[in-house]
């Protein structure tokens, strides 16, 4: 769908964690940005998974512009914050040049 999506027009995509971030970039086109696509449950994971997902959204998207970081759907009630503190963190240090 995400073909439509694109020849719907708008500015920004939210994705969900289901979707390949890299190849939603490529139907897309460079003219649309893109939300997500972190599953929330990773967040409950050690920090390991944590950092391992993130560099993994990052490789995904390739250092294209428009990529907002962000889970791929809202935030868990019951997710330690430290854990989301740890993602954001991770996001910040993996990306800075």
């Amino acid at each position: 769908m995400l073909d439509i999506v694109r020849k719907a027009g708008g500015d920004v995509m939210g994705l969900d964690w289901h979707v390949n971030l890299g190849k939603a970039r490529d139907i897309l086109g460079p003219g649309m940005a893109v939300q997500g696509n972190l599953d929330p449950t990773v967040l409950y994971a050690p920090r390991e998974t944590i950092e391992q997902e993130v560099k993994r959204i990052l490789y995904e998207n390739a250092g294209r512009p428009g990529h907002i970081f962000n889970l791929g759907h809202g935030i868990l009630p019951t997710v330690p914050p430290e854990n989301a503190i740890y993602m954001v963190e991770a996001v910040h240090r993996l990306t800075q040049k």
